[in-house]
C-alpha cells in the first residue's frame, strides 16, 4: 500500500477540548486497518501527571496506544509539561524553552518506523507553542498537510470557517476535516454538519458520534482519510 502524501498529517482543531486526540487516535486505527504502519505524535502536551516513568500526558498516551509499531513515549511527546495551562505559560513555569529541533528529531525517528505519522497540535490553530514559535512554523518545518477537527456545537460553523481561512492565510495545505459530536444536546446538529460540508472547501473525512467513553478502535470505520 502506498504511503500517504507527506508521510502523514498535522491535526489541528477549531478550539481546545473539541476532540483532536480522539480524532487523531481514531485516524491511526483507520490507517492501520488499511494495512499501514501508523504512529501518533503530540509534540507538546501541557497538563501531565507525575509517574514512575516521568511526566505523562493522557492524550499522548492515547496516541501511543493507538500506534503500531509502538513508539517510545519521549518520541511521541518530546515536551511534556506539568501544568494544565497554555503551552507558553506551562513551559515558563517549568523553565523549559520549546524549540523546533527536538521535535523534528523525534518526528524523524517516528517517520523512519512508520508509513504515516499523525501529529496532533495543541488547542486551536492560533495557539502558540512558545513566545516565538507558532504551530504554523512547526507544520512548515515538518512539511505536512493539515486536517482540521471541528467540534460540533453552537458556533462551530464560524469557528471552522475562521480556522480554515487562518490555515490558508498561513500558506499551509488544509486537506480535510473531521466532525466530532461533542455536545449531545446541540440543536439541529445534523443540519449544522450539512452546512459545514457545503461551506468548507475541503472534503470531510468523517463524523465521530458522541460517546461518554469513546473507543477509537471501534470508531475507525467512520473515517475515510484521503490519500491513504
Amino acid at each position: 500500500m502506498n504511503r500517504p502524501d507527506g508521510r502523514g498529517w498535522f491535526v489541528t482543531g477549531t478550539d481546545t477540548g473539541i476532540g483532536k486526540s480522539l480524532a487523531s487516535a481514531t485516524l491511526l486505527h483507520a490507517l492501520r486497518a488499511r494495512g499501514l504502519r501508523a504512529v501518533g505524535m503530540k509534540p507538546l502536551a501541557s497538563g501531565c501527571e507525575v509517574t514512575a516513568d516521568g511526566l505523562r500526558n493522557e492524550d499522548a498516551l492515547l496516541l501511543q496506544a493507538a500506534s503500531e509499531p509502538r513508539p517510545a513515549y519521549d518520541d511521541v511527546n518530546p515536551y511534556a509539561l506539568l501544568q494544565p495551562l497554555a503551552p507558553e505559560l506551562a513551559a515558563a513555569d517549568a523553565g523549559v524553552t520549546v524549540r523546533l529541533q527536538p521535535i523534528l528529531e523525534a518526528h524523524a525517528r517516528l517517520s523512519a518506523m512508520a508509513d504515516a505519522v499523525v501529529v496532533e497540535g495543541v488547542g486551536g490553530w492560533a495557539a502558540p507553542l512558545s513566545a516565538d514559535l507558532d504551530q504554523a512554523d512547526l507544520v512548515r518545518a515538518l512539511d505536512l498537510p493539515v486536517v482540521m477537527v471541528v467540534g460540533l456545537r453552537l458556533g462551530c460553523i464560524n469557528h471552522a470557517r475562521l480556522t480554515a481561512r487562518a490555515i490558508a492565510s498561513d500558506g499551509l495545505n488544509l486537506v480535510g476535516w473531521i466532525g466530532n459530536d461533542i455536545d449531545p444536546h446541540m440543536a439541529r446538529a445534523d443540519d449544522n454538519f450539512t452546512l459545514l460540508r457545503h461551506r468548507l472547501p475541503i472534503p470531510c473525512w468523517g463524523r465521530l458520534p458522541f460517546r461518554d467513553r469513546p473507543d477509537p478502535s471501534a470508531l475507525a470505520h467512520l473515517l475515510a482519510p484521503a490519500g491513504a
